[in-house]
């Protein structure tokens, strides 16, 4: 069919289901719900089958959904109303939730049900089941959605009759939650309550607290197992979080904003928002990885395998961050370990550079020059490690330089249904640099590579996988992921696999290096980047900014809008005519 995305934004379900339907054969293009008018031309442009909006905030006109099918995805289950579906679902505690697809009305929320998928709720940020849970359900409703419509052999049920179905869960609707909803009380709730008010505003809005004067939103808590302190008392501090006393125990806060008079803030490390309160606080010693506490880098040892673990907020690596996870991968090397394997976060492996960081600096492009330094000294630990096999393990998304630097490892792999976005052009033309220009060929041939990188669109693990870009995709959840990448890491440690792969491996690094040393594809990466740095066009600047501050798109970008690109090419022939 031919479908048209309807978005308030490219986030990651709406790229998900771009991959997922794009596979399934379907014509795609998409449009952002920038206003009724924009939206009407776009629809006009295409004429699609259905419209699907995947991630939209505003309400659909009635002049497009009493035209054409438009089918909502809704992540709540059967009945359940608002825009804080899962907000409340985690407040609540629910057991089970879910994602439903419904056609739209003049109803937000209510119109008739097409498809709904359920699952059990885990005791995690509202992002992290968004990104799991919630994105797996929608695909599965989705796709049973679609397949329903295009066979006319069933309508969808009204909401009014979900009562004569016991068979079907229900919710109800629900005002959006406010921050007195979310607020908490440090002399009162416990730490279980704080960590799940935290979990249920996090991404956005966080939860709007007062720290040493200073008025904060809150994101990413994690309970700490040891420390101890007054109610509400900051106690400690570790890999820029700080950690606050509760009734019965302690959290870790790893983020805050601090929102100025005209209500604009950066979602930054919690050290760096709170300033001089944070400055004096103790910063105790890393510990075992299976503690309760909070620690951004960890290591596990299985045999002849480590297990490195870095967990950076929404996949962003400050060039602290970077040097960080650096000097435990150069420990590691020194170790009698075989094979090294690199997890990053269950939600993001790795989006490259910290862009908040970057804007909240004195001089934001001296700031991305230490970042992309830092960045390309890590890549280079893991491409010239002559003793270790090193194993990617992708079990969240990964963008930009996060990308290049799972290329360096010697083998990629990565969950089923992970999204990966290859290029760097979408903020703002920026050139990129993690020795991009040395991994991509060595995987992809010239035309693939400019395809990857001029398209810039989202790959999922599975077409990363045919093209050749990663190694292989595999385990539907983070458990079966870990699970199979533990028993591949120690199958490659064995000696004799090991033996041969390392053999290969410094036989190719030689060889490669003779022809062409790594340090002239890095001068020249950097050389393009000083340039988006430094240089006369701003574009990486503006971009950066309207990336970190969530301005709201003013259009939709040609190269999601296939529409929109053929008008274009269009004007520009009868103007050369």
């Amino acid at each position: 069919m031919r479908i048209l995305l309807l978005v308030e934004s490219f986030n990651s379900l709406s790229q998900r289901v771009y991959a997922e339907l794009a596979r399934d054969g379907h014509e795609l293009t998409v449009e952002f719900a920038v206003h009724d008018v924009t939206t009407h031309e776009g629809v006009a442009l295409f004429s699609p089958d259905v419209i699907v909006a995947p991630y939209l905030k505003r309400a659909i006109p009635r002049s497009l959904w009493s035209r054409y099918p438009c089918l909502i995805v809704h992540p709540g289950i059967p009945g359940d109303r608002g825009p804080s579906a899962l907000d409340w679902a985690i407040g609540e505690e629910q057991a089970q939730w879910g994602v439903t697809i419904l056609q739209a009305n003049e109803t937000l929320d209510g119109g008739d049900i097409w498809a709904f998928e359920t699952f059990p709720m885990r005791v995690a940020p509202k992002s992290s089941l968004y990104r799991h849970e919630v994105t797996e359900a929608a695909v599965k409703a989705l796709r049973r959605a679609l397949a329903l419509y295009a066979g006319k052999t069933r309508q969808p049920l009204p909401q009014g009759r979900l009562a004569s179905c016991p068979d079907i869960p229900r919710g109800r609707a629900h005002p959006p939650m406010t921050q007195a909803d979310r607020a908490i009380d440090w002399q009162a709730d416990p730490t279980a309550a704080v960590v799940k008010k935290i979990h249920a505003a996090d991404g956005a809005p966080g939860v709007r607290d007062r720290i040493g004067g200073k008025t904060v939103y809150l994101y990413g808590a994690w309970p700490e197992g040891v420390l101890r302190g007054a109610p509400g008392a900051l106690i400690a501090q570790r890999d820029g979080a700080v950690c606050r006393a509760t009734v019965d125990g302690a959290v870790w806060i790893t983020h805050m904003q601090a929102v100025d008079a005209d209500g604009r803030g950066l979602k930054l490390p919690a050290v760096a928002v709170l300033g001089t309160a944070a400055a004096d606080l103790p910063c105790p010693p890393v510990v075992a990885e299976k503690a309760a506490t909070w620690q951004e880098i960890t290591c596990e040892r299985d045999g002849a395998v480590c297990h490195l673990h870095f967990r950076f907020y929404n996949g962003a690596m400050s060039a602290d961050q970077c040097r960080r996870l650096a000097d435990a991968y150069r420990a590691l090397r020194e170790t009698d370990a075989r094979v090294i394997v690199l997890h990053g976060g269950a939600d993001y492996w790795s989006n490259g550079i910290h862009l908040h960081v970057i804007e909240a600096a004195a001089s934001p492009a001296d700031e991305s020059w230490r970042n992309i330094e830092a960045m390309d000294d890590l890549v280079l630990e893991i491409l010239a490690n002559d003793r270790q096999l090193t194993i990617a393990a992708l079990s969240g998304n990964a963008a930009a330089g996060g990308v290049f630097l799972a290329l360096a490892a010697d083998a990629v792999y990565a969950r089923q249904g992970v999204i990966l976005n290859p290029h760097y052009k979408n903020m703002g033309n920026l050139y990129g640099s993690e020795y991009w220009t040395y991994l991509l060929p060595r995987r992809l041939n010239a035309d693939e590579s400019q395809w990857l990188r001029a398209g810039r669109l989202p790959l999922d693990a599975a077409a990363a996988t045919a093209i050749g870009l990663i190694d292989g995709a595999f385990g539907r959840t983070p458990e079966a992921f870990t699970d199979a990448i533990a028993r591949l890491a120690r199958a490659w440690a064995h000696p004799q696999t090991w033996s041969a792969h390392m053999a290969r491996k410094v036989a190719e690094r030689a060889r490669d290096e003779a022809r062409r040393p790594l340090a002239l594809y890095r001068a020249e990466e950097l050389e393009q980047m000083r340039r988006n740095f430094y240089g006369f066009d701003r574009s990486y600047h503006v971009a950066r900014h309207h990336f970190v501050h969530k301005t709201p798109h003013s259009r939709t970008p040609l190269y999601l809008a296939a529409h929109r690109r053929m008008r274009a090419k269009n004007a520009a022939q009868g103007l050369r005519s």
